[in-house]
């Protein structure tokens, strides 16, 4: 009598999942997934009538989460998209499906998954993924939207509730928390970071976004690479070679570079200015005697470390107040769909209401050649009273919907139409 389409249910939801857990970076790259890759694999998933799937991919984890109730033909044509065996792919893959699925989705948005727990920079990643899927297939799928907005609202609520993510967790904020916390006027400061790798650019990022205006100068071996990281964050750079000159001048020296040996030692610090030297290399390339220096203080990973270890500690007694977030949210969702799935049966049950009260007040009318307003209103209220309810009862017993839904159907549109045609 009722039928409804099930692929966008929560029992058709998986996620196949590849990351830091189980695969290291060089396996991780095999299958990334680049944005100019979703118009094909769309189209793929699209042809094969497939459902609905989207791809989250960063330097973490690459994750296929699908609605289609065949997620290994999903996977599939994503191995045929990026151009890897099937076999390879679910050899790192991890699988979940229906509420564990949910559950996995809600958690990475949550940060629990992450390689630093409290990292909340993949839910920005999450929402940009589903919106490139979304405007290359030009619609909706009302299940995964609703699952990515909870997802948003997770993170939210736990950023908000928790302090979950609070602390320095990677050693270049760790070096910027450290500024921070034991440097005054720190705008007044004359910085120079020498070493623009990946942790130099993080060092420089985080800077820029935690200090107004900072005086910061950077220096690169190799020139081309200082420029681009100057030009992106409009500062100024120096040549490599005279970044002793500039020494001279200097209040905080960050020193990120990739030295096979120390490239600063006590000769580079004659002119006995106070300064602090942050070592973020491995091996240190900062010579430990310069601690020896009364104008001189040293700081290096090892330290920076230890303010690392403190704060994952902190952020791991937060997590069980961020599962209670997850676990009400999920509740929530799992209602939303229940009342989703029971939609048509609860507007069909209406609507033969409806249709009774048309007939009725037509009758009326024919008989009495006016209707009352008030008595109008008031059946508006009787339906939606009987409907709200019907809705309650299947609502609370899913495995009877569909027959009291037909019992109701017969009760009040099969038996009285039989009657009518036996009269007639």
């Amino acid at each position: 009598m009722i039928q409804y389409s099930n692929i966008h249910q929560t029992s058709n939801f998986a996620v196949l999942s590849i990351s830091y857990e189980k695969a290291d970076v060089e396996t991780r790259g095999k299958f990334a997934f680049f944005d100019d890759n979703i118009k094909n694999f769309v189209t793929r998933i699209h042809d094969e009538n497939l459902g609905d799937a989207f791809v989250v991919s960063t330097c973490n984890r690459t994750e296929i989460y699908s609605t289609s109730p065949n997620y290994l033909l999903v996977a599939e044509e994503y191995c045929k998209t990026i151009g890897v065996n099937l076999s390879d792919f679910l050899q790192f893959a991890n699988i979940a499906t229906k509420e564990e699925a949910l559950n996995h989705l809600f958690r990475v948005a949550a940060g629990l998954e992450s390689q630093i727990i409290g990292d909340f920079e993949i839910i920005g990643q999450i929402k940009k993924a589903y919106a490139r899927f979304k405007k290359e297939r030009q619609n909706s799928n009302p299940f995964l939207e609703r699952s990515i907005n909870s997802a948003i609202q997770i993170s939210k609520r736990i950023k908000n509730e928790t302090g979950i993510s609070n602390g320095a967790a990677s050693v270049s904020y760790a070096a910027v928390h450290y500024i921070l916390n034991n440097q005054k006027r720190i705008t007044e400061k004359n910085i120079l970071l020498l070493g623009v790798g990946e942790i130099g650019q993080n060092t420089v990022e985080n800077l820029v976004k935690h200090v107004y205006q900072p005086k910061i100068k950077i220096a690169n071996r190799t020139q081309e690479k200082a420029a681009k990281i100057s030009e992106k964050y409009n500062i100024p750079n120096i040549d490599y070679n005279d970044f002793e000159k500039e020494l001279e001048n200097t209040d905080i020296l960050i020193v990120a570079t990739g030295a096979k040996t120390p490239i600063i030692n006590k000769s580079h610090l004659k002119n006995g200015k106070e300064i602090l030297i942050i070592d973020l290399s491995i091996p240190h390339n900062v010579d430990k005697d310069v601690s020896e220096l009364d104008n001189v203080t040293l700081i290096d990973v090892d330290e920076l470390s230890k303010q690392i270890q403190e704060t994952i500690q902190q952020r791991e007694k937060e997590i069980p107040k961020a599962e209670v977030i997850i676990k009400e949210m999920t509740k929530d969702f799992l209602e939303w769909e229940k009342k989703r799935k029971l939609a048509p049966n609860i507007h069909h049950f209406k609507a033969v209401l409806k249709n009774m009260e048309r007939n009725e007040m037509h009758n009326f009318y024919r008989k009495n050649k006016y209707i009352n307003i008030n008595d109008m209103e008031l059946s508006e209220k009787m339906i939606q009273k009987i409907t709200n309810r019907f809705a309650k009862y299947i609502i609370d017993n899913p495995l009877k919907a569909e027959e009291i839904s037909k019992l109701m159907h017969e009760i009040l549109v099969e038996q009285p139409n039989n009657e009518f045609n036996e009269k007639h």
